[in-house]
């Protein structure tokens, strides 16, 4: 199978993270720091050893800052409930993933907040003016993706978060699908509140991801419980990372997410960027040279790989994206995602609402064979009316 599908999770994982699991979990999976001996002291460590490595990543100062969560979207809701109040304005846009749409749509529909949601360009491009013409007197919250996981343009976070370190406003970026594969930094991009997840280009296992929780950003904990610290109290510890941890954490995969981080640092972020924008530039190339049988959505070739995931949405016309999807599967052995991707506003922008579009996304493993053979597929499938879905 030729895996390209790595914008909804990453395949294969480097292969020290399924031996440092496999390892951990056999010989030292107790829980961590909660009691005395030995075994316990060494998962906190590695648990303490994850957070570092993650502030490493992400240039961030203080490693308690980053709090363990499930997923992004777990991570999402903690920040966005977390922080706001009845009463305020929060700004978004319409490139967001479910994971944030859904819980500012939640609470706007419950009269407790106001929503604007900033249109992008039909390339997929956020214009930092127009979340600067979206501000209110009661703005609290800018919400924004880094990148779009149906067309992979990278948003200019910085201008953004530095209008709304200007406006004393707190910033909020989802960094689900560019976290590993796209440099992030939350001082010099003035970002308050950082959304990530373990299973994508962390190269981590799925149920893990975060939340950095930057010095201006005062969020109420929704989920209070044992900690292992200050059990003698019956309120939940105030200080982070405490503060928006309880219950017993998915110690096992925050082991494997720190040995794919570790991969990262070691490979360079900038390595796997460039890796990304090869195979990316090929695939667009490719699919330029099929002529007006393939649609493309956002940046095509011309514009090539600049600002830009490894991720690319197309339709083949006269074909169902669910069916192209399929063909490619049952057919030559090529895995990629097809329908919305969780981002009904992203394709409204773009066109390809409601039946979506086929998601092509080549990860850090993937070469450029892989992608000549997905250019041969489409290529077979959009001349053939002879190909159809099993």
């Amino acid at each position: 199978m030729i895996y390209l599908d790595n914008a909804a999770t990453s395949f294969p994982k480097p292969p020290r993270v399924y031996q440092r699991m496999d390892e951990f979990f056999r010989h030292r999976a107790v829980n961590p720091g909660r009691a005395g001996y030995r075994l316990s002291a060494e998962g906190e460590r590695e648990i303490e050893g994850a957070r570092k490595t993650l502030a490493s990543l992400f240039g961030a100062r203080e490693s308690e800052r980053i709090v363990f969560t499930l997923n992004a979207t777990d991570a999402i809701n903690m920040a966005i409930k977390g922080l706001l109040k009845e009463g305020d304005h929060a700004i978004t846009s319409n490139l967001e993933h479910n994971a944030v749409t859904r819980p500012l749509c939640g609470l706007e529909k419950r009269g407790i907040i106001s929503l604007t949601r900033v249109d992008a360009s039909r390339e997929g491009f956020l214009d930092p003016d127009d979340v600067k013409k979206a501000i209110t007197s009661q703005t609290r919250l800018i919400a924004i993706t880094h990148a779009s996981n149906v067309l992979g343009t990278i948003q200019p976070i910085r201008d953004i978060g530095k209008l709304a370190r200007e406006k004393g406003l707190i910033f909020m970026v989802d960094a689900a699908q560019s976290a590993g594969a796209w440099p992030v930094n939350v001082e010099d991009d003035f970002i308050d509140l950082l959304a990530f997840t373990g299973h994508k280009e962390l190269f981590g296992p799925p149920g893990t991801g975060g939340l950095h929780v930057g010095e201006r950003a005062q969020i109420s904990p929704w989920r209070e419980g044992g900690t292992g610290v200050n059990s003698e109290s019956p309120i939940h510890p105030t200080a982070l990372p405490f503060a928006l941890e309880g219950g017993t954490s998915n110690f096992l995969g925050i082991v494997g997410l720190k040995t794919g981080v570790e991969f990262i640092l070691e490979t360079g972020v900038d390595n796997i960027k460039r890796h990304g924008q090869r195979l990316l530039t090929k695939v667009l190339n490719g699919i330029d040279g099929l002529g007006d049988r393939i649609v493309v959505y956002g940046p095509g070739a011309s514009e090539g790989a600049k600002n830009r995931l490894p991720i690319v949405s197309i339709n083949i016309k006269g074909f169902e994206p669910l069916v192209a999807g399929s063909i490619l599967d049952e057919s030559y052995g090529i895995a990629t995602r097809s329908g919305l991707h969780c981002a009904p506003f992203a394709h409204k922008c773009i066109g390809s609402f409601p039946k979506g579009t086929i998601r092509i996304s080549p990860g850090y493993f993937n070469t450029e064979d892989d992608v000549a053979q997905l250019i041969y597929a489409l290529k077979e499938i959009a001349s053939s009316v002879r190909v159809t879905a099993k």
